[in-house]
């Protein structure tokens, strides 16, 4: 990301109004990023204005009064003059009417003026005294400015003018002034104080004055200078906004910007022109009485607004030549970025070209087998040359960024590097493509030497084997065969390879196997041209037995190298070996990807960890701690008082765990992912903490609902910045445990076979109980009306809903109850210690407050029931018994899957109780749950040993001591429920009947 570094203007936002001619006062200055375009001082003498919350716009029906009003004249020394006509209903003037008019008056002149201080002509001709003294009060009283000197002109007739001389002189002190005050008979003693220009005619004055002409002025001058303001604040947000601007990193974003900034660049201007049309417009209005007559003469107050106006309309004229100036530089700005996005685009593409043309030239790497091979690839690499154009455009590109640092780009420092490294690369390239050439032109080279000599072997082979071995055996046979060969030989000097230490000097970086196979079949031919020559030497020098020399086949002498009978051998071993070696890299390679998903996996589940770790601080802190603060206690709603642990629940004690001790541990798995479940397993038992959140999440929930638009919550999540609300963050720890079992599952998955593997199944098999005992200790809060204490009824072992007949006995007869075609729908809850009977009620309201509710029904203690496993011929059917089955209740369950699960669970209870109570009494029985019989089925077996029938050993059998209780079992007596507080022998236990 790039920052845009353009200076940008500043402009003082103070207020306006009402509108001071300048300067009159020093406002604050805003600082800038940048220096400033042009001089501060000019933008502050357009918001030098002080500060006032009154202008004419304001006040229009105060000043329209006229009860006194600043006529624009001037005292000898200059100081402004007050006029108060004659109103009679003066003193009806509201305080706050009087105080408005008169601040505003007092506010026009400049500071100067003002500092000299004001005369106030008071006209009570046509008045009383009293009249005469309530003005001067009222005006000692609430005068907001600086007094030179009250001129008061008495009233007219005889009575008043006299009291006035007399009640004047006893009550002058009463008035409080500090200045002179004096009583004036008529306006010729008026004039003699202040000259008849500066007095409107109504004193006898020759000055022009009309009030409404006066209002409109100031309203129009004030209301220009607002748009001033305003435009001035405009440019100042915008010339931020533009030195601020972040360059975007693409072609399409760089275009939009700069075309969003271009109109709002035009809409700046057309505010400035309507400002300047606004301004003239007001200038010609000023100027309207002096163009219409030349001889008139203007007020001061007049001038002053005409200094103002112009002065406005100069620093706008000087506004808009600054703007036009600082946008060209951004808009150069801007236009250089987009070419600097241009231009890193299609460096980009040619960079990626010049990758390609690289990979590409690598595949011409090889040399040929043949003249006519090589050949063929350096034709190829021609024509690919031929073919690339990329070459060409990474030099121009390189003259683009050349142009663009000539030109003053200001990215010089990200230019210069890639048009540096574009000639380099292009360098590189075709320095290597005019290697590659050469290297295949001596490749060719190469390859007809090797064709030649090869050649030249193959006739000599040839020579040897058809010279006729009869011939030979005489001396002229063996002359001639050695003429032949010595012919030949002489021909080794252009076909021969002479030197092997010069052709790998040469031909180093072309050299291949086949130069290596010439070259031995070479020296096996000269070996063969030897011992020839030696043995025909030999016959030629004597006559000797002939000899039957063996021709040799040209196809039977063969190079070492090539030998199938040495080279097949090592062949098959290195295939074998290389056939192994994938095996293992395979394996390996498998291996090592398990162990990257398993670092993965781990990674997430630190990362996570970590981060759920500080969101629990981040709301213990900025909320839990704040509900103690005292400062935000105004803002906390009755019902959330003293509520911090039903809110938050057991959170801190899931934080502490977390922060000091599990995210500890978990991370010294972080480089043995595969054994992380030891950690969970040796952390189960915290780990059960959150089942008493969970416990008390709707608490919370039902509370959150209550309160969560209180300013409260508000203010602490606006402290946070958080963009999720509170409730978002109380769920994270059941977000959090559900979690777990995610990860153990993926760990589980790239851990098979590892150790540490069945930790981890048994860390998720945990884990997925504490989910279900979550979720079955959601549904056991939602039990009312039970009157007992739930904590006294053990562990909640399972719970769900079941279809439930019951049945009843009376006396001997055997009563069903009300025959019911229809079941009971009922909830059952295992416990360690009772089965609960509920009755599911209709869910409502939302969130949490959705989860269902259970009506309490009936309770059976488990130390006096016992279970028929199947009933009534259905496998979903079982029955659960109490009191030797006077009470039966006969169960339906979903499936037979759940039924299975129930009777199972019930048996091991019922196999707990049995257990713990020979732990007790120190009796010695059988653990078996074929023990575990119904009374019915033992008076089955008394009834056949009664009968002398034998009863077989089998797996319903069982011994238990001879106890009186024992006695009854085996009569088949009907069992009532067993106290064990009051036993003396081994109670009746619990029964199952299979």
């Amino acid at each position: 990301m790039e920052w845009h570094q353009t200076r940008c203007f500043v402009f003082d936002t103070t207020p306006l109004m009402p509108l001071q001619p300048l300067p009159r006062a020093c406002p604050p200055q805003l600082s800038c990023h940048q220096p400033p375009v042009i001089e501060r001082s000019l933008f502050h003498e357009i918001m030098q204005q002080e500060s006032s919350p009154l202008c004419a716009i304001d006040i229009t029906p105060d000043l329209r009064k006229q009860f006194a009003y600043l006529s624009g004249g001037r005292g000898q020394n200059g100081s402004p003059i007050i006029v108060f006509p004659e109103f009679p209903a003066f003193g009806e003037i509201q305080e706050r009417e009087f105080h408005n008019v008169l601040t505003y008056l007092t506010s026009i002149p400049s500071l100067s003026a003002a500092g000299v201080g004001f005369i106030l002509v008071i006209d009570r001709r046509q008045d009383r005294w009293a009249a005469v003294k309530g003005t001067l009060l009222r005006i000692a009283g609430s005068f907001p400015g600086n007094l030179q000197l009250v001129l008061v002109l008495r009233p007219t007739t005889l009575f008043q003018r006299t009291l006035s001389d007399i009640l004047f002189k006893f009550n002058k002190d009463e008035f409080k002034m500090k200045v002179p005050m004096i009583m004036l008979s008529s306006v010729t003693e008026l004039h003699s104080y202040i000259d008849r220009t500066q007095l409107t005619t109504e004193l006898g004055g020759t000055q022009e004055y009309c009030h409404e002409k006066w209002i409109s002025h100031r309203t129009a001058i004030e209301g220009f200078a607002l748009m001033v303001k305003r435009t001035a604040q405009i440019l100042q947000s915008f010339g931020t906004e533009l030195a601020e601007t972040e360059l975007p990193n693409d072609i399409q974003a760089t275009s939009n910007l700069l075309g969003t900034h271009i109109n709002k660049k035009s809409k700046m201007k057309e505010d400035l022109l309507v400002a300047l049309g606004q301004g003239s417009r007001l200038l010609e209005s000023i100027n309207e009485p002096v163009v219409r007559d030349p001889d008139h003469n203007m007020n001061q107050d007049e001038l002053e607004n005409l200094a103002t106006v112009q002065r406005l309309l100069s620093q706008l004229n000087e506004t808009e030549r600054a703007f036009d100036e600082f946008w060209e530089r951004h808009k150069t700005k801007l236009e250089q970025c987009l070419l600097l996005r241009h231009f890193e685009h299609n460096y980009r593409e040619v960079r990626c070209l010049l990758d390609q043309v690289a990979q590409r030239l690598t595949a011409f790497s090889e040399v040929g087998i043949s003249p006519a091979h090589a050949d063929h690839i350096f034709r190829e690499l021609s024509s690919h040359e031929e073919r690339v154009c990329v070459l060409d455009r990474a030099q121009a590109l390189a003259r683009e960024g050349d142009e663009l640092i000539q030109n003053t780009h200001y990215a010089e420092d990200s230019i210069q590097p890639k048009c540096i490294e574009l000639r380099a690369v292009n360098e590189e390239l075709s320095t290597y493509l005019r290697a590659k050439k050469d290297h295949l032109l001596r490749a060719i080279e190469l390859h007809h030497s090797l064709e030649r000599a090869a050649k030249w072997c193959d006739d000599g082979i040839y020579l040897l084997a058809s010279q006729p071995v009869d011939k030979c055996q005489s001396h002229d046979g063996a002359e001639s065969a050695l003429q032949e060969i010595e012919r030949y030989l002489d021909t080794a000097g252009q076909n021969k390879l002479t030197d092997p230490s010069a052709i790998c000097r040469d031909y180093e970086t072309v050299l291949n196997l086949e130069f290596r196979k010439v070259f031995q079949k070479q020296v096996s031919m000269q070996e063969m041209f030897e011992k020839r020559r030696v043995s025909l030497k030999k016959l030629a020098a004597k006559h000797t037995r002939p000899v039957q020399p063996v021709a040799p086949r040209p196809e039977a002498i063969k190079s070492p190298l090539s030998s199938p009978v040495d080279t097949h051998p090592v062949v098959c071993s290195q295939v074998e070996g290389q056939l192994q070696s994938n095996r293992s890299a395979s394996m390996s390679e498998e291996d090592e990807n398990l162990a990257i998903l398993r670092k993965h996996v781990m990674n997430e589940l630190l990362e996570t960890e970590r981060a759920y770790v500080e969101e629990l601080l981040c709301v213990l802190q900025g909320y839990a701690s704040e509900m103690d603060n005292p400062a935000m206690a105004s803002l906390m709603p009755i019902p959330l008082q003293n509520k911090k642990d039903v809110l938050f629940g057991n959170m801190p004690e899931i934080y502490h765990f977390h922060k000091r001790t599990f995210l500890r541990e978990l991370e010294e798995y972080e480089d043995c992912p595969e054994l992380v479940g030891r950690c969970f397993l040796e952390r189960m038992t915290d780990l059960q903490i959150y089942e008493k959140y969970c416990q008390n999440k709707p608490r919370s929930e039902s509370l959150w609902r209550q309160c969560s638009d209180c300013s409260f919550f508000q203010e602490c999540q606006k402290k946070l910045e958080h963009k999720l609300g509170l409730d978002s963050y109380l769920l994270k720890p059941v977000q959090r445990i559900t979690k777990y079992q995610l990860l153990l599952k993926e760990l589980l998955k790239y851990s098979k076979g590892c150790e540490g593997s069945e930790d981890l199944q048994e860390a998720l098999t945990s884990i997925l109980g504490i989910l279900k005992a979550v979720n079955d200790s959601m549904h056991l809060i939602a039990i009312t009306g039970y009157d007992g204490n739930m904590g006294d009824l053990g562990r909640l072992l399972m719970q769900g809903s079941f279809s439930v007949w019951t049945e009843h006995k009376k006396g001997h007869a055997k009563v069903k109850d009300l025959a019911r075609f229809k079941p009971m729908q009922r909830h059952l809850f295992l416990h360690e210690k009772a089965l609960l009977f509920c009755k599911r009620r209709e869910e409502n309201g939302e969130g949490y407050e959705k989860a269902p509710s259970y009506s309490f029904k009936q309770s059976l203690n488990m130390s006096a029931v016992g279970i028929t496993e199947n009933a009534k011929g259905d496998n979903k059917k079982f029955e659960v018994w109490c009191n030797s089955r006077e009470e039966v209740y006969i169960v339906q369950a979903p499936t037979s899957e759940v039924k299975t699960t129930w009777v199972k669970e019930i048996r091991k209870v019922l196999t707990t109780q049995l257990e713990a109570y020979r732990g007790r009494q120190g009796i010695c029985l059988p653990v078996s749950s074929s023990c575990l019989l119904s009374p019915f089925r033992r008076g089955e077996r008394s009834m056949k040993e009664k009968k002398g029938e034998p009863s077989s050993p089998d797996a319903n059998s069982c011994s238990f001591p001879k106890t009186k209780g024992e006695q009854r079992v085996r009569e088949g007596r009907r069992i009532l429920p067993y106290n064990i507080k009051n036993a003396q022998t081994p109670p009746p236990f619990n029964w199952v009947q299979c």
